[in-house]
């Protein structure tokens, strides 16, 4: 019988915050913002990512500075919603870096995607050439954001 994972205490909590923060931290720096020895520290952290909790560490890069001031949500609609379409659409997206999201969605339209662009022709290429030519698309609806007001990859724990 496989017993559940404890739940997370407030020094777990801590570092998952401090690490989604910064997740370059050393570990003797982390150790020392929530108060544990280097040892335990480096324990703790080493139990989240055991668990699942701490799936990967990340750069994020500014999209403006590398020349992709442009974001646009787009809904995507297939002509079929059977398990043989959806795979084939979501093995074609992963290919494509411009997408930097993709969510499978419950409601009228099939898929959510985010799409990084540097101008409205680099726009036009994405959606000519790529959006509507996925396996199985009959749709694409875009929204292009004017400005970003919020956006983290830090969960609240």
């Amino acid at each position: 019988m496989q017993h559940p994972d404890p739940p997370l205490d407030d020094r777990d909590r801590a570092i998952l915050q401090r690490l989604q923060q910064d997740g370059r931290l050393t570990n003797l720096e982390l150790a020392q913002q929530i108060n544990l020895s280097p040892s335990a520290c480096l324990r703790r952290v080493k139990l989240l990512e055991e668990r699942g909790l701490i799936s990967r560490y990340v750069m994020l890069l500014d999209e403006k500075a590398v020349g992709l001031p442009g974001t646009a949500f787009v809904l995507v609609t297939l002509d079929q919603q059977g398990r043989t379409a959806l795979d084939a659409f979501e093995a074609a997206i992963q290919r494509h870096p411009e997408v930097t999201e993709c969510c499978l969605l419950a409601g009228a339209a099939d898929y959510m995607v985010r799409v990084a662009y540097a101008d409205s022709a680099d726009f036009e290429r994405i959606h000519t050439d790529i959006l509507t030519q996925l396996p199985g698309v009959v749709r694409v609806q875009s929204t292009l954001a004017l400005r970003t007001v919020k956006r983290t990859t830090e969960l609240p724990v």
